[in-house]
């Protein structure tokens, strides 16, 4: 079961976010069959998504994160909830490449230079849209990037994903730590020695370490508090009724042009269901137009 924790220094001057994001990222390759590579790229957005999205304050606001890269993975997308439930999609899964200079999968090669796009549609007239050049592609220094140059917010992000030799996620997730509006240069400064010599978010967590030690440790300068807790899944809201609007929107034209098949298979970019229409279901829908 994956699991959001917030925590905030007693203090009141910075805040720390973590997700365990394990099982949501299996599904995720469960239902894409992302190659080790595109897991993690995928499994690190969706990470960044759960807890962006946690962060939000309206039950019904949500964010996606969409990276347009040039690289073999093509774009790369997430989308989260209030409660930090996520789904998300790669354009290419399978992608094989060298593993990068340092040994590890190669996430950046995979994505390519290109930019990452936030959209937070908190139910007002117009969402709310940023979008900035990657960093690296490594996501965690984009998400970073992001905070400071749209929302002017000191960011610390570390994202992660450990992938199996038979593709399986052994663990995923990853922390935020930001600094509050009005916090001292102090906080600044021990939040800068907190995080100096701290192992890799997935290290930290598959050697057994809570989400609670980990922020203890990423924050090990503050004393912190616990401010909520949640257990985040891999949700999708897609329905029949949904596909039948998509399908509407595409004008009679291409309806009536689709109605000469026997059947019209329709298939969810973000999980596994497919939906089947008829002939007679494809020419009522064009009668909608």
């Amino acid at each position: 079961m994956g699991k959001i924790i917030r925590t905030i220094t007693t203090n009141g001057e910075a805040m720390c976010i973590a997700v365990d994001a394990t099982d949501m990222v299996e599904r995720a390759q469960q239902i894409h069959k992302t190659s080790a590579v595109t897991s993690a790229a995928l499994g690190r957005l969706l990470a960044a998504a759960s807890m962006m999205g946690d962060m939000l304050k309206g039950k019904d606001d949500s964010v996606t994160l969409r990276i347009s890269g040039d690289g073999p993975a093509g774009s790369v997308i997430a989308v989260a909830d209030s409660e930090g439930n996520c789904r998300g999609y790669v354009s290419n899964p399978v992608v094989e490449i060298d593993l990068n200079s340092k040994g590890k999968l190669d996430v950046s090669g995979a994505i390519g230079s290109g930019t990452l796009t936030v959209m937070k549609d908190l139910n007002l007239k117009e969402p709310y849209v940023a979008q900035i050049p990657l960093v690296s592609g490594e996501i965690a220094e984009d998400i970073t990037a992001y905070y400071a140059t749209s929302e002017q917010t000191p960011t610390v992000c570390a994202l992660g994903v450990l992938v199996n030799p038979d593709l399986s996620i052994r663990a995923a997730g990853g922390f935020m730590i930001q600094l509050l509006p009005f916090a001292s240069e102090e906080a600044t400064s021990g939040v800068e020695k907190s995080i100096e010599g701290l192992p890799s978010f997935t290290q930290m967590l598959s050697s057994g370490m809570t989400l609670e030690a980990i922020c203890k440790r990423a924050l090990q300068e503050f004393e912190i508090e616990i401010l909520d807790e949640s257990e985040p899944v891999y949700k999708c809201y897609c329905s029949k009724e949904r596909v039948e609007a998509a399908l509407i929107s595409t004008g009679k034209a291409e309806l009536e042009d689709m109605a000469k098949d026997e059947k019209t298979e329709v298939s969810c970019h973000f999980c596994d269901a497919v939906y089947t229409f008829t002939s007679k279901e494809i020419i009522d829908l064009s009668k909608r137009c």
